[in-house]
């Protein structure tokens, strides 16, 4: 028998997210852009996808807050995880939309290639080590709706 959908748990699954280290990549990658733009004549470039980055990691790791409160529940629901993330990406988009409108200028649009680079570098991040994972112990799945 299986269980409804409302009525499941959410699962949080461990996943190799550190924070840590993607701050040192988006620290370096902002460095790496702040002098590419530098030599293009508008640094602003530059310092604005860094701020795409960080908004990025903000969100990474509200999403990584909420997901902890919310599992920790005694009674988890998903709608509230929902509702969670969509207020969290519509404030963090009106912020991004923002900045890149009112410095359209001065390459305020390079926040949204901030944006769509980290979330890039995260999938890369945590998907890489968990491949790793499942190449070296492959998937220890347990089927418990198998019928002997």
């Amino acid at each position: 028998m299986t269980t409804p959908a409302q009525d499941a748990p959410l699962v949080f699954p461990s996943v190799a997210f550190r924070p840590v280290r993607l701050l040192v990549v988006c620290l370096a990658l902002t460095a790496v852009a702040l002098l590419a733009s530098g030599f293009t004549g508008n640094i602003l470039f530059g310092a604005f996808f860094g701020v795409g980055l960080g908004l990025g990691l903000v969100n990474a790791l509200l999403v990584r807050r909420a997901v902890e409160s919310i599992t920790a529940e005694e009674h988890p629901l998903k709608k509230k995880m929902a509702v969670n993330s969509a207020t969290r990406l519509l404030v963090i988009t009106a912020i991004a939309l923002t900045i890149a409108f009112v410095f359209r200028q001065h390459g305020g649009l390079a926040v949204l290639f901030g944006l769509a680079i980290f979330q890039a570098l995260l999938v890369m991040s945590t998907s890489i080590p968990v491949m790793k994972k499942i190449r070296r112990d492959g998937l220890n799945v347990l089927d418990t709706d198998s019928k002997d």
